[in-house]
């Protein structure tokens, strides 16, 4: 080989090396965001098209470098929809490896504990991240959905926050939310105490959804779940004002009369003995653990006391006190209840 064509060949070399090094470095030349960017890419979205996206935003200043390299590592073809959130200081690469990565910008929904199924479901549909998939039809049949066709839908979601994707669906999140309370609730039925007057897991769970609905302070629980598990050990009725309005439906005004507590409905615990058919709200982990581990009274009443929490009574003659002191004023005359 001639001189000539050595020092050619060199002159190449060198070209390409250096046009492999500055290639290099612009897929790897930093770029400081001054404010977080989101990157949307859709599904189907070609390699080229994100790559537009980019150089749009100022984050690739050479999209074919960026292709070329995306091609060669094999990674155009695992770029994963989504939203991506994209902050601080970032580089052609590391948005290439976040893209591939599918760690997708997340958003949360919190279901609240005491909230009917159809108070979530309303929840759900209102948040304009989450793609909605049922009607209101199709939401009342959703238990077959689950795999539990023989259930009502009330109480069998846990409270809590979930966490999910731009495009996820109202179904996703209901079917996790499912499968936290039914492996909540599997748990809790495994180390319950002993000698409860509970014969499935499904009735621990109506009854958890009774003590959510009655506690207005948090440590009240045990002593609340105890009172109901106490009254059905003796066989007394229930007598809780939530079950009542549960039955009424839409007929609740946001007050009950002494004829809706006379009105007899599948839910009434003045009329009727045992728990109630079915949940009557979502119930939290500490409600469902609560039922389960009872505090250790043999209270029979409660009565609001004010500030939310309530005051514990073992015989009618002292409860009668209680509600006379803290719902009456003191006056005695007005009492008007008649003992179970």
């Amino acid at each position: 080989m001639s001189f000539r064509l050595r020092l050619l060949f060199f002159l190449l070399l060198v070209a390409v090396a250096g046009l492999l090094g500055w290639g290099w470095a612009e897929l790897n030349r930093p770029v400081t965001l001054e404010a977080p960017v989101v990157l949307e890419v859709q599904p189907g979205s070609t390699l080229t098209a994100v790559a537009r996206q980019l150089q749009e935003i100022g984050l690739v200043r050479h999209p074919g470098i960026w292709r070329a390299y995306a091609r060669v590592k094999g990674l155009d073809r695992t770029l994963k929809a989504g939203e991506y959130e994209l902050d601080g200081t970032v580089t052609p690469l590391s948005v290439l490896a976040l893209l591939n990565s599918g760690r997708t910008r997340q958003y949360s929904v919190t279901i609240l504990e005491g909230w009917t199924y159809r108070q979530m479901l309303e929840h759900l549909w209102a948040q304009p991240r989450l793609k909605r998939t049922l009607d209101a039809q199709q939401a009342s049949g959703i238990m077959q959905r689950l795999g539990m066709p023989e259930m009502n839908p009330e109480g069998w979601f846990l409270p809590e926050t979930y966490f999910y994707s731009s495009g996820m669906t109202d179904f996703d999140i209901l079917r996790r939310s499912h499968e936290a309370m039914r492996r909540l609730l599997e748990q809790e039925w495994e180390t319950r105490g002993d000698n409860l007057p509970l014969k499935t897991p499904y009735e621990a769970l109506i009854l958890a959804s009774i003590v959510e609905k009655e506690t207005g302070a948090a440590d009240e629980r045990p002593m609340i779940a105890a009172v109901f598990i106490n009254r059905l050990r003796k066989g007394m009725r229930l007598q809780t004002d939530p079950t009542v309005i549960y039955g009424m439906g839409d007929r609740y005004r946001g007050n009950i009369r002494k004829s809706d507590l006379r009105r007899d409905t599948p839910y009434n615990t003045y009329t009727r003995k045992g728990l109630p058919p079915t949940p009557i709200a979502l119930p939290s982990a500490s409600s469902i653990h609560a039922v389960l581990h009872p505090a250790n009274t043999s209270a029979l009443y409660f009565v609001a006391s004010g500030g939310g929490r309530h005051h514990f009574s073992k015989t009618y003659e002292e409860h009668r006190k209680a509600v006379i002191k803290y719902l009456l004023g003191g006056n005695a005359a007005r009492y008007k209840g008649d003992q179970p």
